[in-house]
């Protein structure tokens, strides 16, 4: 466990470049048995935007905010993750979504450890926290087409991580993988 929390160390600062639009929280804990979690949301299917997919906790970047001023807010928005057990650890490759123009920062944060998560019932239908060994395990990921795109996808039983997400959650596997 002490080696995953390790190769992080080698994770670059947060980006912060003009005209990024949205953050996210990439929120990592040790659980009881010593074990890497990360914590994701499934949306709800209702949602006007990316309904039903699995993703971080994260939003809109509001005016006077930083990348890890936003994606802070937005998990205590969202999960209720309380702001002050949260270490910013580093940043990884900001992404954008089908819409070219939304640049997206992926803040990778290290929490005190397990926490009791409320979801808010406006954006998020269900909480997960996977362990980081599942994500790595390569034969649960495949790579498919998707209008064009070759695109990885991951299956959860509440739902599936694809898209920027799931571009994101390969870039953080693979500080974890060096």
């Amino acid at each position: 466990m002490s080696d995953l929390w390790s190769s992080l160390e080698a994770l670059p600062p947060v980006a912060s470049p003009a005209g990024a639009r949205a953050a996210v929280l990439v929120p990592l804990y040790p659980d009881a048995e010593g074990h890497m979690r990360v914590i994701l949301t499934k949306r709800p299917d209702d949602m006007r935007t990316h309904p039903g997919d699995v993703v971080f906790p994260g939003g809109k970047i509001e005016p006077g905010e930083g990348p890890e001023d936003t994606a802070i807010r937005e998990a205590w928005e969202e999960i209720r993750l309380e702001p002050a057990s949260v270490t910013v650890i580093g940043g990884l490759d900001p992404v954008t979504t089908r819409n070219r123009s939304n640049l997206i920062i992926p803040v990778v944060a290290r929490l005190d450890g397990p926490q009791e998560l409320v979801a808010d019932e406006v954006e998020v239908d269900v909480i997960l926290e996977p362990m980081v060994s599942e994500l790595l395990d390569e034969s649960r990921w495949r790579l498919q087409d998707f209008m064009g795109h070759h695109l990885w996808f991951f299956e959860f039983a509440e739902g599936i991580l694809w898209g920027a997400t799931a571009f994101m959650m390969r870039d953080f596997l693979g500080y974890l993988s060096r």
